[in-house]
């Protein structure tokens, strides 16, 4: 690692900076957004390829030197699409967020210290890396692509789209306590005894695929979470015992099933849609979480009644299930499945996707809770 020690600037000066970063930021997130939608749109790319040259420019007044080799193939790279010589992809998105993300600690920590870490080895190995993006390679492209975006942030499984992705280790399962993600009653009354015994039975469960890993917490912890900021209109309880069996049915699919890399048949689909049915039924005579039961097995609803298994729309769809809806998708975009379609995500890109396929899916009252969650979570992450 290299330390960058910035001539003495200003402090106002580097705050308009970090500023301006930060807007052109969410102007590309928005963007990048509409590209999926509009990968053509020739407007679209030339605004993007203008928010990675300003910030260029913008870190070249400052002599922030170690970041503008990157940025500059990054802005070469956008040359190219917004010419029309290269397609737009999903994993270009990934790699201009997460250069932006780099640039962003940079400044950051170039205002709280005067000075910044950087890898001059690794910025080396993607400058190299995307400058072998041409017109003339587009057969290359995905791949490169891919690469890149793995220098980047090496825990995400990035590959090129078409690839179909190997088993990977499971993610280690959590063992934090509970009794701090807003759960209500005493630590050992028969309600917190339930969820304990549900969390453990759901263990053994998530052991059966090597993509289920530590879901269970990971779901109740944000769900709770998401719950607790929006004033907990979701009974806590109701919603950790849901959060946990919700996919209990899907340990009695057939394995090569769950781990069919291609496209299911019809059959197949609807088979795996009973999943909700038979993790309901393992609430079915404990009466006392009967809006548990109810979580579960809507779980799969969708706003404007293209959900299943009954196609509810809109009020007929309880809170819980509206909010877990939004946490299950946020887990499967973020991390490793075995369909050759599905690519781990970065965690902003997840949020945008959520996003941009919301409009009948998903709550807005709960993505706007969401949104506002992940914004403050991903911050602090980088921080």
């Amino acid at each position: 690692m290299q330390i960058f020690r910035h001539d003495e600037l200003d402090d106002d000066i580097l705050n308009d900076l970090l500023d301006e970063i930060n807007e052109l930021y969410e102007a590309s997130e928005q963007t990048l957004m509409e590209l999926e939608l509009q990968p053509k749109d020739n407007e679209l790319q030339r605004a993007l390829f203008r928010s990675i040259h300003t910030i260029k420019g913008d870190l070249g007044l400052v002599n922030f030197s170690p970041m503008i080799p990157l940025l500059q193939h990054v802005e070469d790279l956008l040359d190219f699409l917004r010419k029309g010589q290269i397609r737009y992809t999903s994993t270009m998105s990934d790699l201009v967020l997460l250069t932006m993300d780099r640039v962003k600690l940079f400044v950051q920590s170039c205002i709280k210290s005067g000075q910044a870490e950087y890898d001059d080895l690794l910025y080396s190995l993607l400058v190299k890396q995307i400058a072998r993006i041409r017109p003339d390679n587009p057969q290359e492209h995905d791949r490169l692509l891919s690469e890149s975006v793995l220098l980047l942030d090496p825990t995400l499984d990035a590959r090129p789209e078409h690839q179909a992705p190997q088993a990977s280790a499971p993610d280690k399962i959590t063992e934090q306590p509970l009794d701090d993600i807003g759960l209500t009653g005493e630590a050992d009354d028969a309600e917190h005894r339930d969820i304990m015994f549900f969390r453990e039975l759901m263990e053994p469960v998530e052991r059966r695929s090597q993509y289920w890993g530590g879901r269970g917490d990971r779901i109740a912890r944000l769900a709770l979470y998401l719950n607790k900021l929006n004033g907990t209109p979701i009974a806590p309880n109701q919603l950790a015992v849901a959060c946990y069996v919700h996919d209990f049915g899907m340990a009695f699919m057939p394995l090569e099933l769950l781990h069919k890399p291609e496209p299911l048949e019809q059959a197949e689909f609807n088979l795996m849609r009973s999943h909700v049915y038979k993790s309901a039924r393992l609430l079915e005579h404990l009466d006392q979480w009967n809006d548990a039961r109810k979580i579960v097995i809507q779980h799969h609803e969708r706003l404007d009644g293209s959900g299943y298994p009954l196609g509810l729309k809109e009020e007929d769809i309880c809170e819980g299930a509206k909010l877990l809806a939004i946490v299950d998708t946020f887990d499967a975009l973020t991390h490793a499945r075995a369909h050759e379609t599905h690519r781990k995500r970065p965690k902003k890109r997840a949020v945008m996707e959520i996003n941009r396929v919301a409009p009948g899916q998903f709550c807005p009252k709960w993505l706007k809770v969401f949104n506002q969650a992940m914004a403050n979570l991903l911050v602090r992450q980088d921080a």
